[in-house]
């Protein structure tokens, strides 16, 4: 076994200070590996089994600090649940540096929960390990979805505990991503009237993710435009599959458009439009149905720090910015329309797929149906097999859905050259499992109160294939009993 070794090309740290503190994470007592990502350990030229070895766990854990990292914690403010907060920062990850993937994209390592830094506001700078196995589960199912986010490296075990509402063990969670930039980056400087600082963060943010832009004659008016699709391609995902974010505060909303931080997230079961799981969302702020709107507050919050760069005439400013956040509404309905249009195997026009998306959503509602196994068992519907009964049986009687049923049949017959292709279609556009809520908790449960890990591993291999049905799969495919249902998720923070 060789040497561990991290080809570190760090870019961030070498920003102005005022960007970030350096900051060496802080040791734990007894460092314990759960589980290495294989796959993306390999994609960055990091040997899966070094990466598994105790030297690997303790890098893993901020006992060590590998040659050629720069660890800083980075300066953010944010919106949170509406009301500003002008210093958040990290107050419990560190940033190790960027790697250079085998793809050439430049990939941030950082550890969570690795300890206090100036920003952890009288916190202790750990996390639990429940919310730590939820972040790798659900991270690594939406990568499997192809649904921008942030990735888990690994996962290893502190040997400590970590104070909540119970005593808890404690973990870390090497997260990586294309980058941390948040619009909650920009609010930082914005509200300190840094104007410098937000022409450094406007031309890096561009350099990093936008590249083909630069060079355009209004870098902040391009970067606003090139943000909002971004983010508006990957909030239409998550409404596709039923994913609830839950703290969609504007220091979550990243500027690459990956989904970043899975505190309080889940999965819709039954669908309700209006479903809320966080334990601290009471008002239901960023409930399912709410995720567009509040993307485009966010969106606003992000365009105002950018006004002064956008032009120095406010009048003007303010025009350009407006214009910009008035498209989004039908930038958001198209991508959400083509989202469902492959959802419902069709190829017409992403507004008349999401006009007959949203009937049936409605039926869903109206009958209680499960998101998940409605959109699968369209498959089966398609070519009227045995099983058709399985769709109709989502809404309790044949008749609740029938009207509905026969016109999406016409254009998806209008629209393939056969049925059969169309049933590969959306057995191809629908997963026949998701991480639901209740298997999470479960996982979770199994982990923190007995150690036991088993199932974690179990529900990993569970997921790697989630368009692939399995006969032994039943227990992971179905909705939660009453009795199993999860109705309230927490962050851990």
């Amino acid at each position: 076994m060789g040497k561990l070794q991290f080809e570190f090309d760090n870019s961030y740290a070498k920003l102005p200070e005022r960007f970030y503190t350096r900051i060496i994470p802080t040791k734990v007592k007894k460092p314990g590996l759960v589980i290495i990502n294989e796959p993306l350990a390999n994609s960055l030229a990091l040997n899966p089994d070094t990466l598994g070895s105790e030297m690997g766990a303790e890098i893993l854990a901020g006992n060590h600090v590998p040659d050629g990292a720069e660890p800083l914690a980075m300066a953010y403010a944010g919106h949170q649940f509406g009301g500003f907060v002008p210093q958040l920062g990290d107050g419990r990850a560190i940033l190790l540096g960027e790697i250079i993937d085998c793809y050439g994209a430049r990939q941030d390592i950082h550890l969570k929960g690795a300890g206090r830094t100036p920003y952890s506001r009288g916190g202790d700078g750990r996390a639990p390990l429940g919310p730590v196995l939820r972040e790798y589960i659900v991270s690594s199912f939406m990568d499997l979805l192809s649904i921008p986010t942030t990735r888990s490296l690994a996962v290893v075990t502190t040997g400590e505990e970590v104070f909540r509402e119970n005593v808890l063990p404690g973990a870390i969670l090497t997260r990586v991503a294309e980058s941390h930039l948040r619009i909650g980056t920009f609010e930082y400087f914005a509200v300190r009237r840094d104007l410098e600082a937000l022409k450094i963060l406007t031309m890096f943010a561009i350099e990093r993710h936008f590249p083909g832009t630069v060079g355009d004659s209004n870098p902040a008016k391009t970067l606003l435009e090139c943000v909002l699709k971004r983010q508006s391609a990957l909030v239409a995902k998550w409404m596709s599959v039923g994913f609830v974010h839950g703290v969609m505060n504007t220091d979550n909303t990243t500027i690459s458009g990956e989904t970043i931080d899975y505190g309080p997230c889940a999965f819709i079961d039954t669908y309700q439009s209006d479903k809320v799981f966080s334990s601290i969302d009471h008002a239901g702020r960023y409930a399912f149905k709410n995720q567009p709107d509040v993307l485009q507050w966010n969106l606003t919050q992000l365009a105002q720090c950018l006004l002064p760069l956008i032009d120095e005439r406010t009048d003007s400013a303010v025009s350009i910015a407006r214009e910009i956040i008035s498209r989004f509404p039908e930038i958001f309905a198209e991508d959400l329309g083509r989202e469902f249009a492959k959802k419902l195997g069709l190829s017409c026009d992403p507004a008349a797929a999401l006009r007959i998306a949203l009937e049936l959503l409605k039926l869903m509602s109206d009958h209680s149906a499960d998101f998940t196994l409605t959109f699968r068992y369209l498959a089966d519907a398609v070519l009227g097999d045995e099983t058709t009964g399985l769709f109709e049986q989502q809404f309790g009687q044949p008749a609740a859905v029938s009207e509905w049923l026969t016109k999406w049949l016409s254009l998806v017959t209008l629209e393939n050259d056969s049925l059969v292709t169309a049933k590969k279609k959306l057995l191809a556009a629908n997963p026949a499992i998701v991480a639901r809520n209740h298997l999470v908790e479960e996982v979770i449960r199994a982990a923190e109160e007995n150690g036991d890990f088993s199932r974690f591993h179990h529900l990993m291999a569970e997921l790697a294939e989630p368009f692939t049905e399995r006969p032994d799969q039943s227990k992971y495919a179905r909705p939660p009993s009453p009795a199993e249902e999860v109705t309230m998720t927490f962050c851990g923070t």
